[in-house]
């Protein structure tokens, strides 16, 4: 993959006139990078030793292929809808046995675009899952739930319903949004802006992440910005704040607690709430 890697970094340099009827070698180049991430082999971000990394290759090749595409309809939609779109649905061509082997289950009104993966035992209710993403195995995509561009979804974990996963396409060297294995993201929740939530955690209802949102440790008393530790119980919460000398109260995200793996296990989501 080494010479579509470079092919795709000269091409990125001239981006402004990268064309349907660009170059073959981009072209192919573009489209197998794009194809490597639908089915899973290339990721846009790998965990090595507790940090994320950014394929930035990745990411080019994907705004390479918004280049490269026209617009066109594109039919064998949910319910039988019709898009006019420059990216196929990741269905578009799939027949009985693609939905056999894929192993996992997708209900009417689950839309997904080429160009994501979706990992065997996943459920996907109605909900949008946009080029770039990976949602790993055995994870449940709940009605009306967004999976942004890019973002990264671990195992086990269960994004509920209305919840909004940002992507994070450029700037090419920032981190996606990542929600690492056995996490809770609770019903109309907002994860953005790079922001990592460890494994094991717990977010609930209403609880919005950006990279400059408080999230404030009641324990320790710490306030920490852009990534949630792993295994911490998070409400919505408010704190003064440091520029306003009225009573204005800021939003922020309060760590309740932080439990140990087997407790996480073995305890249910509104007990891990309770305060």
């Amino acid at each position: 993959m080494s010479n579509e890697i470079e092919i795709i970094n000269n091409a990125f340099e001239n981006i402004e006139d990268i064309g349907p009827n660009s170059d073959s070698k981009i072209i192919s180049s573009v489209e197998k990078i794009v194809q490597s991430l639908d089915d899973g082999s290339l990721r846009v971000a790998n965990l090595e030793e507790s940090i994320w990394k950014v394929n930035e290759y990745a990411k080019k090749a994907i705004l390479l292929y918004f280049r490269i595409k026209e617009m066109k309809l594109i039919e064998n939609g949910s319910n039988d809808s019709k898009w006019w779109d420059k990216i196929d649905s990741k269905f578009s061509s799939w027949d009985e046995n693609n939905f056999k082997n894929s192993g996992f289950r997708a209900v009417p009104g689950s839309i997904v675009r080429y160009g994501s993966f979706v990992g065997k035992g996943c459920v996907l209710m109605p909900s949008f899952i946009n080029i770039g993403a990976y949602v790993d195995e055995s994870t449940m995509v709940d009605t009306w739930a967004t999976i942004g561009s890019c973002a990264q979804i671990g195992k086990n974990c269960h994004i509920s319903g209305g919840t909004g996963i940002g992507g994070v396409l450029e700037p090419l060297q920032a981190s996606p949004v990542i929600i690492e294995d056995n996490c809770f993201i609770g019903a109309r929740a907002e994860v953005a802006e790079g922001v990592i939530v460890r494994k094991g955690s717990v977010i609930s209802m209403g609880v919005f992440l950006t990279a400059s949102t408080p999230i404030f440790d009641r324990q320790s008393g710490k306030t920490l910005y852009g990534e949630v530790p792993e295994y911490s119980v998070i409400v919505p919460g408010s704190m003064p704040s440091k520029n306003v000398s009225s009573d204005a109260m800021l939003s922020c995200a309060v760590i309740v607690k932080t439990v140990d793996e087997k407790t996480r296990s073995k305890t249910s989501i509104n007990e891990l709430l309770r305060d």
